[in-house]
């Protein structure tokens, strides 16, 4: 039997960060559903709930430290304290190096690199203090790097290293930390990828599923399956990983 823990999701209005939430919520936790406005998680919240789970919604901007702090008191005080983080909140703002502003490329490290490092140090105290913690990050076959995506390559390949710092940091504590490196899912974004190159969603996805060794592309939930492994008590001795979710080999 699995313990009921207390998980915090980020980015889990939509997408992978909402079928990771409801996910973790089927696994028997509690959820923080969190993303920049609390109102978008409603969804994911009724859709927990309505399954018999628990969760609540949370607002908060990741890369701002007061927001972050906010937070977490708001978790603590009506789910317990947190054991399970998932970092999931991203943005993207894609374009060609000699075109990509500054602005675009603080925008992007800021939400994956500052608001996994702000969110995970919250966390890391509730977990050390209860001797148990999982941490997941999500990176992004792109830290392989990506054409027009030097911003968001950068800070997912950042992820990565972050990721393995804190396995063999926390590693004693009772804390594992792992990342996750999903290929093409099909979410919002993805489709977003689709409008910037100009190619309509249903013809990206059947180019891409040609491409990928399993002939599919991947859904949110392949991402909430792997989350929930790592997560798990059974994973204990699993840390410091980079796991390519992608139908196929990354190098």
């Amino acid at each position: 039997m699995t313990e009921s823990r207390t998980a915090i999701v980020t980015g889990a209005a939509r997408g992978i960060g909402a079928a990771t939430a409801q996910r973790l919520a089927a696994d028997g936790h509690a959820v923080a559903v969190l993303d920049l406005d609390a109102a978008a998680c409603a969804g994911t919240v009724e859709a927990i709930t309505a399954a018999g789970g628990r969760a609540i919604a949370v607002g908060a901007d990741v890369s701002d430290e007061a927001s972050v702090a906010a937070a977490f008191e708001t978790v603590v005080s009506e789910l317990g304290a947190p054991t399970i983080l998932v970092n999931n909140a991203g943005i993207i703002r894609d374009n060609l190096l000699f075109k990509m502003s500054t602005a675009d490329w603080d925008a992007v490290m800021g939400v994956h690199l500052r608001g996994a490092f702000l969110m995970t140090k919250a966390a890391q105290k509730h977990m050390t203090e209860a001797g148990f913690g999982r941490i997941v990050n999500l990176s992004s076959t792109s830290a392989l790097g990506n054409r027009g995506q030097a911003n968001y390559s950068a800070a997912k390949a950042g992820i990565q290293g972050f990721t393995k710092t804190l396995a063999i940091e926390l590693g004693r504590f009772g804390i594992t930390a792992n990342a996750i490196a999903p290929g093409f899912i099909q979410t919002d974004m993805t489709a977003a990828t689709a409008e910037r190159v100009g190619v309509p969603f249903d013809d990206f996805i059947a180019f891409s599923a040609k491409e990928i060794p399993v002939q599919r592309v991947g859904q949110p939930e392949d991402i909430a399956h792997t989350v929930s492994f790592l997560t798990s008590e059974g994973a204990g001795f699993v840390s410091g990983q980079v796991i390519y979710v992608a139908g196929g080999p990354k190098d």
